[in-house]
């Protein structure tokens, strides 16, 4: 059974830094795309950063230039950098993998709420 554990949500200030953190009960390499996607009160969940076994990353037009995903593979964790943090990136944020099995699995959530 894969788990996925979230850390590092909280209460930060508009314009400040946040970092989440992911960690997985296996080795990374075993998903082949690993993301962060979010789900604000009364909205969908959305995509918020990818980035897949390759390397490549992808990110959501409303975060680009301001949050990095990222990973350490020795740490089986993936990061999610947020700077320059703004109200509308309040939200639950979950964790995703995708296996190359195609199985995919969600972290329980970590609330981020951006206020002053």
């Amino acid at each position: 059974q894969v788990t996925l554990v979230e850390s590092g949500g909280g209460l930060v200030q508009p314009g400040n830094s946040l970092r989440l953190s992911c960690a997985a009960s296996t080795s990374i390499f075993r998903f082949y795309i690993m993301g962060w996607y979010r789900q604000a009160p009364g909205k969908e969940r959305e995509l918020v950063a990818s980035l897949n076994s390759g390397g490549r990353t992808n990110y959501a037009d409303s975060v680009q230039g301001r949050f990095t995903i990222s990973r350490d593979n020795a740490q089986n964790t993936v990061y999610l950098q947020m700077n320059n943090m703004k109200p509308e990136d309040t939200a639950v944020y979950y964790c995703n993998a995708q296996a190359w099995s195609k199985e995919s699995y969600w972290g329980q959530g970590t609330q981020v709420t951006v206020s002053s």
